[in-house]
Formats: structure tokens, sequence, C-alpha cells
């Protein structure tokens, strides 16, 4: 593509069954998608809504094929462009997952994630990119990312890869999964690498506000959505942070990645307890 800038990576290794151009200057409904019972990564809604923001045709019709995978409960959406998905303004269909190209035209990729962040401030944003610098990732997740997919994946680490955004948890390649902050290794008296019972030494309301830290929520969306105060978001953080032994939410990101926590650990919590 003319004027556009082009890493080197390898081409992308998703399926693609349809090979028709869509153009998609504007956002283009998918419909439902999918067969499987995977439960999805929001009870709020009938259907989980995905937006795919890629200027490659080929590449969203390939994870469109991929996606009846993984639950049957998703609507797609997709954008060929950041202006494209920035004009997404259908309130009847808020998006839970934004899967944002970090080489789109025109925009720099960061510039284009704080964009997105700004415009669907409750979805989970997580990087599709060819780029596999350690420094770059870890700079999307210092500014909001929840995640990072590399294209170069195969299908079975993309379907892998998907599923746990999905449901809510953080996915990073392992060349960004270097070893855990010291202090995560040594807090509370644990042995190194104790963390399995890291959930449960948090009340259900701090794991709560820690998961969706770890999905790039500021603290202001965490305070709408449980109907808490900012100064109680930053208490319970704090006291999540201390218990991961992390400084701060980059540190929580990639922890959280490194160690398995995700959402679904709230399964231990009984309903009757208390914040």
């Amino acid at each position: 593509m003319p004027g556009r800038r082009q890493p080197s990576h390898p081409a992308s290794r998703l399926p693609v069954a349809d090979m028709r151009q869509s153009g998609c200057n504007k956002i283009q409904f998918r419909g439902i998608l999918g067969r499987s019972g995977y439960k999805g990564m929001t009870e709020r809604r009938a259907h989980v809504r995905i937006l795919l923001v890629d200027d490659h045709d080929l590449f969203r019709e390939g994870l469109k094929y991929l996606l009846p995978v993984l639950d049957d409960k998703v609507q797609y959406f997709e954008a060929g462009s950041l202006e494209a998905a920035l004009d997404f303004s259908d309130q009847e269909a808020a998006i839970d997952l934004v899967l944002l190209d970090y080489y789109l035209p025109g925009v720099n990729g960061l510039e284009a994630l704080g964009k997105c962040r700004e415009r669907f401030e409750s979805a989970t944003l997580v990087v599709l990119s060819g780029e596999e610098d350690a420094r770059i990732i870890r700079s999307l997740v210092e500014h909001g990312a929840a995640g990072f997919i590399p294209k170069s994946s195969s299908r079975e680490e993309l379907i892998s890869a998907l599923k746990l955004v999905l449901a809510g948890g953080t996915y990073l390649p392992r060349i960004a999964l270097g070893p855990l902050p010291v202090a995560s290794r040594t807090d509370a008296g644990q042995a190194p690498g104790s963390h399995s019972d890291m959930p449960m030494r948090l009340s259900r309301r701090q794991f709560e506000v820690l998961m969706k830290a770890v999905q790039g929520k500021s603290n202001k969306v965490i305070a709408k959505e449980l109907e808490i105060s900012d100064h109680t978001v930053k208490a319970h953080l704090s006291v999540a942070f201390r218990t991961l032994g992390v400084q701060n939410r980059t540190e929580a990101v990639y922890a959280a990645a490194k160690l398995g926590i995700q959402p679904g650990h709230l399964a231990q919590y009984s309903e009757a307890q208390l914040p």
C-alpha cells in the first residue's frame, strides 16, 4: 500500500475463506457468529460485541471465520480505518472488545490506542500486530492495552488468545513475559511463584476492581461500573497491587498474564461475600 509503513513480519496465518474486497470504509455489521457454548466476556447483554479495526480486507475476512469457534453469542463489526472506528455511534451496540491493528495508515499505534480508549472507554482493547518488539508491547500495555496478539500466531494460538480475552483475561506473547517483578515473587512471605491462592487473599470487590484495572479501564470507569467512589477504587487497587506484589497497573497486567489470573476466579467467591 503506497505511503504506508510496512513492518517486516511473517504473513498472517489466519485462514481466509472469502477473498472478496470489501473496502470497509464504514463500520460493517457481520451478524451473530458461532456455534460453541464457550462463555462470553460479559453477561450484561445477550451478545458479546467485537469491533475489529484493521485496514487489510483479507485479515478481517480471515478473523471473521475464526470467531464461530469461540462463542455462540458474538456480534462482529469491522472498520478499515481508525476514522471509521471512531465514527461508530450506534449506542444500542456498545462494544465489549476492540481488536486494534497497531499499524493503521496515517496514525501512530499509540495514538490510535489512545483515541480508541477515549471513544470506547468501557471496552477491552487488545492490539493485533506483526510487531513483536517487547518494548513496544510494554508501551502499549502502559497506555491501556489489555493484551497483545501477534498476527504471526498459529490458528490454535489465536483461538486460545481470543478465548482468553473474551473471558476477560489478559493475553501477552511469550516474548513479552519476562521474569515477574521482584516484589511479586516475595510478597506476603509467600514462597517464590506461590500465587495459586492469590484471588482468595482479596475480597470479592478488591478482585473485581483488580480485573477491571488489568483490562485497561480507568478508575473513573471502574467506579461507574461498580457504583463505588474513585477513592474506593484507589483503596482496593492499593490492596490488590500489594497482595500481587506489583507497583502499578502495567506490572499487574504482566503478572496477571503470567500467573493466569482472570475474572473466572470470581466463581471461587460466595455471592454473600462483602467487599
